[in-house]
């Protein structure tokens, strides 16, 4: 009897690490992808980028990978610039496109698109580089108490909580550390809700997940550095009626902010029932502590399965943009 021909393994590079402060975030999540993908069904190759953005393979090697997996966390990963050089070689890859990254990177931007279409943010205001403000001025508006954030960095870097003029000051500065644009929020006494969206044009959502951090709010420190830093409750204790309108809020928001393949959406839900989006992350962590992972790991899809599904739809979006057309057909002039 005649053997078998074996199936061509799909070849996946995973890029990880680059020029972002999350820099070390992003190498742990590259390689628990790695360790979780099919070794009989992809020949997986590790993209590493050091911390001052040295690709170790030439643009031209790109092409050699049937699929690219982007890790990246953060400046040059997840802000929409790898995506848009994966696109300019015409390479498939995982997660969202160039505008789905660069819009739900910057929180200025996509809280401003998401009130307009309805959906629940917590009041701000925006600072550029620059500017001059006060906490007086600001706790006007939003309150005594608020957050002041880098409007593009994600794993809570550079965020800090301000009640006075000096907390308020070194909290800026310590923004603009990271960016030239900051965001000041007001202060939602809630609890930290997490849901996991899956898919392109018709995506799914998966079982709701409660943080419970130890020290205020959920900071760098206790997402990474502090193993009891926060408690991680899967499934949420929630009545189901607002669970599934959590869900729905998050499948739609997904949608407004142009996301593709995956994404977090993180929810605060006041005692009164209300809740409202908090933010987006579009390339989920997927270190041990990661709830993108484990939301779907409870909603019975393990890791390998969960990167087959992103896998395959990124390829299927990839073929779909294939059949666009980008060039006007155009009559040829007779020069003659």
């Amino acid at each position: 009897m005649a053997s078998r021909k074996l199936a061509k393994k799909l070849r996946v590079g995973v890029v990880f690490g680059g020029k972002s402060v999350e820099h070390e975030v992003s190498v742990v999540s590259g390689q628990n992808i790695i360790k979780a993908l099919d070794k009989k069904k992809y020949k997986i190759t590790p993209i590493y980028i050091k911390k001052d953005g040295r690709l170790p393979v030439a643009l031209k090697e790109l092409k050699n990978f049937d699929i690219v997996f982007p890790a990246l966390h953060g400046f040059f990963g997840e802000d929409g610039t790898i995506q848009g050089l994966l696109k300019f070689l015409d390479i498939p890859f995982v997660g969202a496109g160039v505008l789905g990254s660069a819009i739900g990177m910057d929180k200025d931007i996509s809280k401003r698109l998401l009130k307009e279409a309805g959906i629940p943010v917590a009041k701000f205001i925006t600072i550029y580089l620059g500017e001059k403000t006060s906490f007086k001025s600001v706790s006007q508006k939003l309150g005594r108490v608020v957050f002041i954030k880098p409007a593009n960095s994600g794993s809570s870097v550079g965020i800090n909580k301000a009640t006075n003029e000096k907390e308020f000051k070194k909290a800026v500065s310590e923004a603009f550390k990271y960016d030239s644009k900051i965001i000041v929020e007001e202060f939602i006494n809630g609890r930290e809700i997490e849901c996991a969206v899956l898919g392109n044009g018709a995506p799914k959502v998966s079982v709701l997940g409660e943080i419970v951090s130890s020290g205020g709010f959920y900071s760098y420190k206790n997402k990474y550095l502090d193993k009891n830093g926060a408690e991680l409750k899967i499934s949420a204790e929630i009545p189901k009626s607002t669970a599934k309108e959590i869900q729905q809020v998050a499948i739609k928001t997904f949608k407004i902010l142009n996301c593709e393949g995956m994404a977090r959406m993180d929810f605060f839900l006041k005692k009164n029932g209300d809740f409202l989006v908090n933010e987006i992350n579009t390339i989920s962590g997927f270190t041990s502590t990661s709830m993108y992972p484990k939301l779907w790991e409870a909603s019975g899809v393990p890791a390998p399965k969960l990167l087959d599904k992103l896998i395959e739809l990124a390829l299927e979006r990839f073929k779909r943009e294939q059949k666009l057309c980008y060039k006007r057909k155009t009559k040829k002039r007779n020069l003659k």
